[in-house]
């Protein structure tokens, strides 16, 4: 008799343990991190909606936040004053989210997140950038049509390499290879930030990037915006337009902002995906599905 009472003492206190062990597990254990969508160019917040679907298809308590600053016409403001902007809202969800939160940054919106990543000590766990010209952008384009119709690729540098065409956002990140040293002197944002010309931040910068986890490099050969498209994966043109990879820029080389780096402990991923058009990329279930899915996690 008594030694069955002790049992059942034992056995009641494992029970509680258990009990207690999961209770708190349940209670310690964070939920799916916040995500924070920020579009692009002549767009709105709404090209994450489909985004955000499928995420709470699968995650259905994941918090997200599509930016709703600096959209249609506005977007052409100049990048780093759409920076120090959107920069306090992102500032403000992730002090509301200690445990981290994942970027989405689709096209000229990869930039500003680029923008944000380096001037911010930021809690960003996954930084996803969603054909977006992070290495710089120089083609006859739709949109380099719809807004300066009278120039062709090979001329417009004479508009961005000025004082006026610094205050539009392409402007900001117009490289054109053929008129480098022009870019190193007037470009104010992507330079800087790519160290292609001289900025006293750049450690900072570097020190602030490095704070990811992993960086998802999303792009495709049928993009048809993005020229050259490889610049979604930090590749651009030498002075023939022949495209030079990433790995042998001198800023991945150098490892100025800490690419390298991140490259080296395995923290970047690569995705090459054919038949997609610039416009499609943030509602293509199939690259949610392949590419931004997995990273969630």
């Amino acid at each position: 008799m008594l030694c069955n009472r002790k049992m059942f003492l034992v056995v009641l206190l494992q029970v509680f343990t258990l009990s207690f062990l999961l209770a708190a597990n349940l209670k310690l254990s964070p939920g799916p991190k916040a995500i924070v969508f920020i579009h692009g160019i002549l767009g709105n917040y709404q090209e994450g909606s489909d985004i955000q679907k499928w995420v709470g298809e699968v995650h259905p308590d994941t918090p997200f936040y599509s930016i709703a600053l600096y959209q249609r016409i506005k977007s052409l403001a100049p990048l780093w004053k759409q920076v120090d902007i959107i920069r306090k809202e992102v500032e403000g969800i992730m002090n509301n989210h200690s445990d981290g939160i994942h970027l989405i940054c689709f096209s000229q919106g990869g930039l500003i997140c680029r923008g944000i990543l380096s001037t911010t000590q930021h809690n960003v766990d996954t930084f996803i950038s969603l054909s977006s010209p992070l290495a710089g952008q120089y083609g006859d384009t739709s949109y380099l049509k719809y807004l300066f119709p009278n120039f062709l690729k090979s001329e417009i540098y004479k508009v961005f390499y000025s004082k006026t065409g610094q205050d539009l956002s392409i402007g900001n990140y117009w490289k054109d290879p053929h008129h480098l040293e022009l870019y190193q002197k007037h470009s104010n944002f992507l330079a800087p930030l790519n160290n292609d010309t001289y900025t006293s931040e750049i450690n900072d910068y570097k020190k602030n990037f490095l704070r990811l986890s992993r960086i998802v490099l999303i792009g495709g050969p049928d993009d048809g915006v993005i020229t050259p498209w490889e610049s979604s994966h930090f590749a651009f043109y030498d002075s023939n337009e022949k495209v030079i990879e990433f790995n042998q820029q001198r800023y991945f080389t150098e490892d100025s902002f800490g690419l390298k780096t991140l490259f080296n402990e395995g923290k970047i991923k690569i995705y090459v995906i054919p038949g997609v058009q610039h416009i499609h990329w943030h509602s293509n279930r199939t690259v949610f599905n392949s590419a931004i899915l997995p990273w969630l996690i």
